[in-house]
């Protein structure tokens, strides 16, 4: 804590003589209104009206906060009035309505989500700039951007979700940015109570109870939760909890201050990856007993929100990702098994890796609205300063246990620190050129340095990489047409960028190297589309480009003693292009009986372009080849039928084929690291009841026909090989609001 306070409660010198001059204006401004005290606020209680209704998906406004959205996708889900697993996360369903999103099914049921959309890597929705309320959570933008911080689904009330062409305003990531919104306290009482309760298969127990309400100026909103499951899998156990503490002050109509601290953490016992013949044989069988995996992460921040005027908005944030990032396991491939050695009667000692986090974030934006020959305009700017500390300790040689256990009985054979400071500015004009056209300009830039120190035990510090900079200008433009009040033209295009990963200058074993002139991945997001409804139906029509260039992999090269070396460099480009069609709609009417319909479809072309990576002893050319995780269709499809206050929801989705490699290797590895990913298609069912108005239940059973089937084949975390996602569960919840 002695480290957090300072920052969380010291604000940048230019931030605080920025917020002083205004607060002095505004309290000045304020005088006569805080004078008449015999003024009484009177608040009314919510009515909340329960209505089904077919469109479920919304957009984003033009202008919320200090952000602007014209001219981007957008999607809006609210969680509330959809029929989901909520209590395992399944992503399936939580994103069924959003096009092209790949769900990478990893870290168990439950514990963490992996999206990706239009063709990026899902890998802890790490091409995402992820947020919770704003905040970042991604564990660190430049060295390791998975995000590991894993609220649950029972504290969010929606998710946004925005495309890489809005990524000027908020970060430079191609995927765009997702945001989790927590549930907010009931600011018309004091104290209110929600608790939310599941039981499932596979001894699944979770428990979700939070409190929160408004006294006077205050308000406050706090949760608890407890989750365990023996898993799928066989060792395939999870326990996971997670906190959050949210308090506001209304200092005066127009200024508001909060300050949020929220925590997530799970220990997960790995099961392991299979090969082909395992997988065929028994999905559900273990290669591991003694492999865990172990994300505790804090998120702080205090936010600072004031309304000068009716045109004009300023927010500071400050906020914090702090924890580690846990694990201990025996690192094999599939094949190999973890035994007890015959002579010493122990197993081996596995491995130990600990990812320490420190990551501080202030963000200061201010949006001000103007006219511009008679229409009104909206132009926001800001600054984001960054400062970040990974400290990364890996090949620990850990215990010959079989518990989750970080104890380290030899020194760690990487001990690094991975230390970043950038600073980005945006600004982003939305400019009214008439009444129904929008087109915003925007310009984002960054600049900022990496340094790497530390000790490696097999490689001598001066042949690693230590420095890398960050310097980019970043463009970008969208547009909006209204045609009419229901139907809208959208589109755009802006540039986007990936700082160089930790991993990728740090050499895996005395046999690799990595090159001294890696060039962060650059490259640009283009869409243009069609949103709108007719006659009861909405649907969000569009087609994208996602240019990628310089990506990361390997290339074979000689050493100046003529031997052969492996090379982390950049090997060329990608280019993603596609279309996205969402619509949904009324299906047919029988008085309390309605039935309405959904289809979420994408279609995409990801493929290799300039680009050439090792082959064995060779480098080969790999232009016009598929990119690994990337499936030419994801269609996901639904029907509801909605009886009173009862709500029937059937699934069905179905993922094309996919390659695990870049060199789209056909025929899999006798390890079952590479080949391909079979398409597979599913069938989920989904149930709710609002049984009283403070009372309600759901009811899923998820992949109904027991399907055998895998999303992805990873060659690194959580170990080369297939692991086979869920099949036939079932789970119950109730949910108590008083």
């Amino acid at each position: 804590m002695k480290k957090i306070l300072p920052f969380i409660f010291t604000l940048h010198s230019y931030i605080a003589l920025i917020f002083c001059t205004l607060l002095s204006v505004n309290l000045v401004a304020q005088t006569d209104t805080t004078s008449t005290a015999s003024q009484r606020t009177h608040f009314l209680r919510e009515l909340n009206v329960i209505d089904y209704r077919s469109r479920l998906t919304e957009s984003l406004p033009e202008v919320r906060g200090t952000y602007l959205f014209a001219g981007k996708r957008s999607e809006v889900l609210t969680l509330r009035n959809m029929d989901a697993n909520i209590a395992d996360k399944n992503g399936r369903q939580l994103f069924a309505r959003v096009p092209g999103v790949f769900v990478y099914d990893m870290d168990g049921t439950g514990n963490q989500l992996n999206i990706a959309t239009r063709g990026l890597d899902p890998h802890r929705s790490w091409e995402m700039n992820v947020r919770q309320n704003g905040v970042i959570t991604n564990s660190d933008m430049y060295g390791y951007p998975a995000s590991h911080y894993s609220a649950p689904m029972e504290s969010i009330s929606q998710i946004e979700l925005v495309r890489g062409t809005a990524s000027l305003q908020y970060g430079a990531q191609f995927g765009g940015m997702l945001n989790y919104v927590t549930k907010q306290a009931d600011t018309t009482r004091k104290i209110s109570l929600e608790s939310i309760n599941s039981v499932g298969s596979y001894g699944l127990l979770s428990s979700y109870n939070a409190v929160g309400g408004r006294a006077r100026k205050w308000t406050y909103y706090v949760y608890h939760y407890n989750r365990q499951s023996a898993g799928y899998r066989n060792s395939g156990r999870s326990t996971a909890n997670a906190q959050l503490a949210s308090i506001q002050f209304q200092a005066t109509k127009t200024l508001a201050l909060k300050a949020e601290v929220g925590r997530s953490a799970y220990i997960y016992k790995i099961p392991g990856p299979l090969t082909d013949s395992m997988f065929h044989q028994n999905p559900k069988q273990a290669t591991r007993e003694r492999n865990f995996f172990n994300p505790d992460i804090w998120v702080p921040s205090v936010h600072f929100d004031w309304k000068i005027s009716d045109r004009t908005r300023l927010t500071i944030v400050n906020s914090a990702v702090l924890g580690n990032r846990n694990s201990v396991q025996f690192d094999a491939l599939a094949h190999i098994k973890d035994v007890v050695h015959p002579e010493t009667g122990q197993f081996k000692p596995r491995q130990v890796d600990i990812d320490g986090f420190k990551s501080l974030t202030s963000e200061l934006r201010i949006l001000h609205q103007y006219e511009l020959f008679g229409v009104l305009s909206t132009l926001t700017s800001g600054i984001q300063i960054m400062r970040n500390d990974l400290h990364r300790r890996q090949l620990g040689q850990g215990t010959t246990g079989s518990d989750f256990d970080l104890t380290v009985t030899k020194p760690f054979g990487r001990n690094l620190h991975y230390k970043t400071k950038n600073a980005a500015f945006f600004i982003e004009n939305q400019l009214r050129l008439t009444s129904k056209l929008t087109v915003s300009p925007g310009l984002r830039i960054e600049n900022g340095i990496t340094r790497m120190s530390g000790t490696i035990s097999y490689y001598q510090p001066e042949n690693v990489p230590n420095k890398i900079r960050h310097q980019f200008v970043l463009l970008g433009i969208n547009g909006q047409y209204n045609i009419h009040q229901d139907l809208q033209l959208y589109g755009g295009w802006s540039q986007a960028y990936r700082p160089v990963l930790f991993r990728d200058i740090v050499p895996a074993s005395i046999y690799e190297k990595a090159d001294d002139k890696l060039k962060d991945a650059s490259g640009y997001n283009s869409e243009i589309g069609l949103k709108g409804s007719y006659k009861g139906f909405h649907f969000n029509v569009g087609l994208f480009n996602l240019v990628y260039r310089n990506r990361m992999g390997n290339l074979v090269v000689g050493d100046e003693n003529g031997q052969t070396q492996i090379l982390r460099t950049n090997v060329g480009n990608s280019r993603n292009k596609g279309v996205e069609v969402l619509i949904e709609g009324p299906l047919a009417n029988f008085g309390k009986l309605q039935m309405t319909w959904f289809s979420s479809t994408s279609h995409m072309d990801a493929r290799y372009r300039n680009a050439q990576i090792s082959a064995g002893k060779e480098n080969k050319r790999i232009d016009g080849n598929k990119v690994e995780s990337a499936p030419d269709w994801t269609s996901r499809n639904g029907v509801t039928a909605a009886y009173s206050t009862f709500r029937f929801t059937i699934q069905y989705s179905y993922v094309s084929q996919t390659f695990s490699d870049a060199l789209n290797t056909s025929v899999p590895q006798a390890t079952g690291a590479k080949g391909t990913v079979p398409s597979y298609n599913l069938w989920d069912l989904n149930a709710s009841w609002q049984i009283t108005s403070g009372i309600s239940a759901r009811m899923s059973v998820n992949n109904l026909l027991d399907k055998s089937y895998f999303t992805k084949r990873p060659t690194s975390y959580p170990g080369p090989g297939i692991w086979p996602s869920d099949g036939r569960t079932a789970v119950i919840s109730l949910a108590i609001n008083i």
